[in-house]
């Protein structure tokens, strides 16, 4: 018999455990994201362009924004289907705050861009204590309150505009927050970056932080610990529902007016995607949100890189589904690994 022939089957078996070694070590996001901008970047000569650099990051801001708000609170042991809902309602609260106060006041463009702005995350931290509270008070399933809240907050962006967008904001907010630049980026870019740095901080370096890790991971051990459940279970609530709303009033100043199509069932999904991808583990306790940001860069290079390639938008969906299951497999996985050690 052939010696090589007898060894070939362990090889291969050891070479296949080294390749789900190297995947576990260096993680799932990497590698996909390694593959698809190198194989965009050879099939289409747009992909590398600045504009449509500048158009990946600018949409991966939104994202990533909206993102680790949803990571804070499924670290927590929850779910916030809200937040695309949110988006849609900021921006239409948002719009029409700052366009009465425009026509009313008549002064400076400051005082109604004020408004309009206070107006839009009041009512997205408003959506976020009203799930919080539910949550922890009534101890309904955040997935229950925050599917009610989603439709609920739905039906108020469009009984407030009819479908109808919503214009008259001052000319300074859209120059601004929605087409002003620094350094050849969006202010949006530098806004979400500032979000993730508070975020990371708040997650590494406060008590809320490591609370929250601890809700998530054991609540009942936090409970025994002396860690107060249920203002921090709503805090990350009302985390959420105001970074949602931070993005409902960047991309009001992107589009030029208050519309309740904004945000949406999409924005929903690609949160809680970019959180799982992310490994923030849906089993509560685990998770960071800077590696969900890179999550919600890899979603919007993906989908980017569909589009310049001309895949059937109908098809785009089973391949962001597919990356979601593989990537809850691998983290199944690596966490049997673990408690085998």
């Amino acid at each position: 018999m052939n010696p090589a022939t007898t060894l070939s089957p362990r090889s291969g078996h050891a070479s296949s455990q080294e390749m789900l070694h190297l995947v576990l070590r260096i993680g799932l996001l990497p590698i996909l994201m390694a593959i698809v901008i190198v194989g965009t970047s050879l099939l289409s000569p747009y992909f590398l362009g600045w504009m449509n650099v500048v158009n990946i990051v600018r949409m991966a801001s939104f994202l990533a924004i909206i993102a680790c708000g949803q990571a804070l609170v499924i670290i927590a042991g929850g779910f916030d289907l809200s937040v695309g809902a949110v988006v849609a309602l900021a921006s239409v609260v948002t719009a029409k705050a700052m366009a009465a106060a425009s026509a009313a006041i008549g002064g400076p463009d400051i005082v109604a861009i004020v408004i309009g702005i206070s107006a839009g995350l009041g009512s997205g931290i408003a959506v976020g204590l009203f799930n919080g509270l539910c949550v922890s008070m009534l101890k309904v399933s955040g997935f229950v309150v925050t599917l009610g809240t989603m439709s609920a907050a739905a039906g108020i962006g469009l009984l407030l505009t009819n479908g109808i967008p919503v214009y008259g904001m001052p000319n300074g907010f859209v120059q601004a927050i929605g087409r002003s630049q620094f350094l050849g980026f969006p202010l949006a870019i530098y806004i979400a970056l500032a979000v993730i740095l508070v975020m990371v901080f708040v997650q590494r370096r406060t008590l809320f932080g490591r609370y929250v890790y601890a809700i998530g991971g054991n609540q009942e051990a936090a409970v025994v610990s002396g860690v107060s459940i249920r203002p921090h279970l709503v805090g990350t609530y009302v985390v959420s529902g105001g970074l949602a709303a931070l993005v409902g009033i960047l991309l009001t100043a992107l589009v030029g007016s208050g519309q309740a199509s904004l945000g949406g069932d999409a924005m929903m999904l690609q949160s809680i995607a970019a959180a799982v991808i992310g490994g923030v583990s849906l089993r509560g306790g685990i998770g960071r949100v800077e590696v969900v940001a890179v999550a919600a860069l890899f979603l919007t290079i993906l989908g980017n890189a569909l589009n310049l390639l001309h895949i059937d938008s109908r098809i785009q969906p089973i391949f962001l589904g597919l990356i979601m299951v593989l990537a809850v497999a691998l983290d199944e996985f690596s966490r049997r690994r673990m408690s085998r050690v």
